[in-house]
């Protein structure tokens, strides 16, 4: 279970890559492909997709698979 970052290349384009991994697994022109890419990743895995922005910042996290924070019944 690998959390997915997306986040911009100096090139320009936008990276999917695995917390903790040295290299991206996809690259995309647009910030909207990598995102679907990581989210299909992240539900595969049960991981959670960070988006970061332009200016590296977090700007959203989404968790896929089981959430270890809901309320017990």
């Amino acid at each position: 279970m690998t959390d997915q970052h997306v986040s911009e290349h100096k090139d320009g384009s936008w990276r999917v890559k695995g917390a903790g991994h040295s290299r991206a697994s996809s690259k995309h022109s647009i910030q909207s492909e990598a995102i679907a890419a990581a989210v299909e990743t992240a539900k595969k895995q049960g991981s959670e997709v960070v988006v970061h922005g332009r200016d590296r910042k977090i700007r959203a996290k989404d968790r896929y698979g089981n959430d270890f924070y809901l309320p017990k019944e």
